[in-house]
């Protein structure tokens, strides 16, 4: 019998897709480049555990995201099965353009709430990013590629503070958003709590109730999974995390890691999520943490490595 790779399981919460965001938003604040091969290996890896999507890349300036150098090169080291569970990170029709020639079908638009954030990881303003997104769906539509709108800093803004839920949701109606695949609210600092991530994302559904809304969470606060499961039982259709809780943006002063993936997964406990495969994407978040050099934010893989041994979830032999 097919598993269903993207239903949670019933008495646990409604269902939701996982996407895992490692290989771009987990590896933007590292520094250093981690090699093509490497990261085709942990894409392959995750797809054959059960993890629905993830996200591969960025067509920011590498020059400026220096991590981000080699997605190109990622993408065309991928069959096109497998980029079809796969997503890039875009800003402009210019990238669009670049990522569906590269053979990309799922397109994550980005530009955010704050008019001060937007310029300083843009480089243009708000209205600018949303008058270019029509001509950025044309170009998909034309491809055949799918296009999110990724709506950043939906909270709060590191440089103008917390952000009215209004202008985020304007945004979520508006008109030049309509062929949008699916809405990302993004708690890009991580300082969300729980009732403001709900009445966001059920804001979102209510608005666009034939498109899709995705939580993107970091847990600056600690407050990740009660986010994402606040998101989830609010209408969400699908989730990001990453794993080891790598991440950040460089253009956020504050942001700290994204929500872990692993603690996502242990939280929802997905129907394709057995025992030895958590505890693989255990092992790989803490290969890649100690390969980067970076800290292991995961309170799930702590817990794995404990020493409570007849809890089915912790490692054996650990």
């Amino acid at each position: 019998m097919t598993e269903d790779t993207t239903s949670i399981r019933p008495g646990a919460h409604p269902t939701a897709r996982l996407r895992d965001v490692t290989l771009r938003d987990g590896l933007q604040l590292t520094g250093g480049l981690l090699e093509t091969e490497v990261k085709v290996d942990l894409i392959r890896e995750l797809l054959a555990l059960g993890v629905p999507e993830l996200e591969i890349g960025s067509l920011a300036r590498p020059d400026l995201v220096p991590p981000m150098a080699n997605t190109l090169e990622v993408v065309a080291a991928l069959r096109p099965e497998e980029l079809r569970s796969c997503w890039l990170w875009v800003a402009t029709p210019r990238h669009v353009e670049r990522a569906v020639s590269a053979g990309v079908t799922r397109l994550q638009y980005c530009l955010s709430v704050s008019d001060a954030h937007n310029r300083a990881n843009i480089g243009r303003s708000t209205e600018d990013s949303m008058a270019a997104l029509p001509r950025a769906l044309d170009i998909a539509a034309e491809a055949g590629a799918e296009l999110q709108l990724c709506l950043a800093t939906s909270f709060t803004c590191p440089f103008d503070g917390p952000v009215d839920p209004r202008r985020t949701l304007a945004l979520v109606a508006d008109p030049r958003a309509a062929r949008c695949s699916e809405t990302v609210i993004a708690d890009t600092l991580g300082q969300a709590d729980p009732a403001q991530v709900a009445l966001l994302v059920a804001g979102a559904a209510r608005l666009r109730p034939h498109a899709g809304v995705v939580f993107h969470g970091h847990d600056t606060w600690g407050l990740g999974v009660a986010n994402t499961l606040a998101a989830i039982t609010a209408g969400a259709t699908s989730v990001d995390g990453a794993l080891g809780g790598l991440g950040g943006c460089p253009f956020a002063p504050g942001a700290s890691g994204n929500t872990s993936s692993e603690d996502i997964l242990f939280a929802t406990k997905p129907d394709w999520l057995t025992t030895e495969r958590f505890a693989r994407i255990v092992e790989l978040g803490e290969d890649l943490t100690a390969r980067l050099g970076e800290r292991n934010a995961s309170k799930a893989a702590q817990g794995a490595r404990s020493t409570a041994h007849a809890f089915p979830w912790v490692i054996s032999g650990s």
